[in-house]
């Protein structure tokens, strides 16, 4: 007797949002290939090649060495160096045994989820924040708490925020980025401290996103490893370093992690590869290249936050650091996702809308990301000044 087969599908866990800024990238391709102007605003990715000195020593890598597997928590020099620089730029003491490579800082935050929770866990979310974030604690099995920020409070999670969302349900985990994605808000001094204290009281896991930090305009931007050693740290060459396709980032890890960490990581991916990790030993030697970069994003940023509000938007987040500025749109709109459509079909500018970052309140935001060169800020400045103006 024949059976009707199960219909097959995909699983339920894949079922997550789609990360609107690839799409908008994707997008601005397809317009650029027929031709047409696009001026690229969309993606958090530096508009420069990653450091001479890191080039060359990939390039040496390649000629003269066995290109193998690294241990799954990567190489000695490597993890040395980060050490060293924490003492250099912090003035923090991290041992290299307390340090992991990764590939990219995306593989920092699946290990991160996997080694410090369990199936269920509620972790807390700064809203608007990074859209990965919640999709792989979805596709995980974890539940991604949103936690709106206030203009009041500079657009940050504030202890106090954390503290009313854990006494409602409690929170297994938190996650702070600063400076921030989308907006490149950085905590004050006091307001980390009293957030790190509150997770301690509450035994509330505390993951600090510090990719962006070295791209800093107001402030300093403090590492979570000043307040405490149980914090899961995740950094990255992709942002400051230049270094995105590399695909090679860090975390520092609280003692009880490192071997979690290190037994998935020998499953999921091996090792970060060989080569990037090589140059990224020479990345941190290429400070000189790397801050005249910074200067650029600076000069970026301060003609958005002369222009943007003159054309129009409207409530920007402070941008402390990172290279985005989040506008309120809703001048022009409150929808976000087809006025990001409209603003690159009739100017050539990719912009990323505020729904990604924040689908519950973000229908009136946009991200523009100031990553670029300053001819496409100033041609972006002027063809939305000309159409929405």
């Amino acid at each position: 007797m024949k059976t009707t087969p199960h219909e097959l599908a995909a699983s339920v866990r894949s079922a997550v949002d789609p990360f609107l800024a690839m799409d908008v990238m994707v997008a601005a391709q397809a317009r650029s290939a027929e031709g047409k102007q696009v001026l690229h605003m969309e993606i958090g990715e530096p508009g420069h090649q990653a450091p001479l000195i890191v080039r060359e020593a990939a390039k040496a890598a390649i000629d003269h060495d066995r290109i193998s597997y690294t241990p799954a928590l990567g190489l000695l020099s490597l993890r040395e160096r980060i050490s060293a620089h924490y003492q250099e730029a912090y003035g923090a003491v991290v041992p290299h045994e307390r340090i992991a490579i990764t590939t990219g800082s995306s593989a920092g935050f699946i290990l991160s989820f996997l080694s410090a929770f369990d199936a269920g866990a509620r972790v807390g979310l700064a809203a608007p924040g990074y859209p990965a974030y919640r999709n792989v604690l979805k596709a995980l099995g974890l539940v991604a708490v949103s936690i709106p920020v206030k203009a009041e409070n500079r657009y940050v999670i504030t202890a106090d925020d954390l503290q009313a969302v854990h006494d409602q349900t409690p929170l297994d985990g938190v996650l702070i980025a600063s400076p921030a994605n989308p907006s490149g808000t950085m905590l004050l001094p006091d307001a980390f401290a009293q957030l790190i204290a509150c997770c301690a009281q509450n035994s509330i896991r505390f993951i600090s996103d510090e990719i962006y930090h070295g791209i800093v305009y107001e402030g300093t931007a403090r590492t979570a490893l000043s307040h405490t050693n149980q914090a899961i740290i995740i950094n990255s060459f992709s942002k400051y370093y230049c270094m995105t396709g590399w695909r090679i980032g860090w975390m520092v890890l609280p003692e009880d992690l490192v071997r979690p960490v290190e037994r998935l990581a020998q499953s999921l991916y091996i090792s970060a590869p060989y080569i990037s990790q090589i140059a990224a030993v020479k990345a941190f030697d290429a400070s000189a290249e790397l801050d005249a970069i910074c200067r650029q994003y600076a000069a970026n940023r301060q003609k958005l936050l002369k222009a943007l509000p003159e054309i129009g938007f409207e409530g920007l987040h402070p941008a402390d650091g990172a290279f985005y500025i989040y506008a309120n749109a809703g001048r022009f709109t409150n929808d976000a996702l087809s006025f990001s459509k409209s603003l690159l079909d009739n100017t050539g500018v990719a912009a990323t809308p505020g729904v990604d970052f924040d689908p519950d309140h973000g229908q009136t935001m946009m991200r523009f990301s100031f990553a670029g060169d300053e001819i496409t800020i100033d041609k972006a400045i002027d063809a939305m000044a000309r159409w929405l103006g």
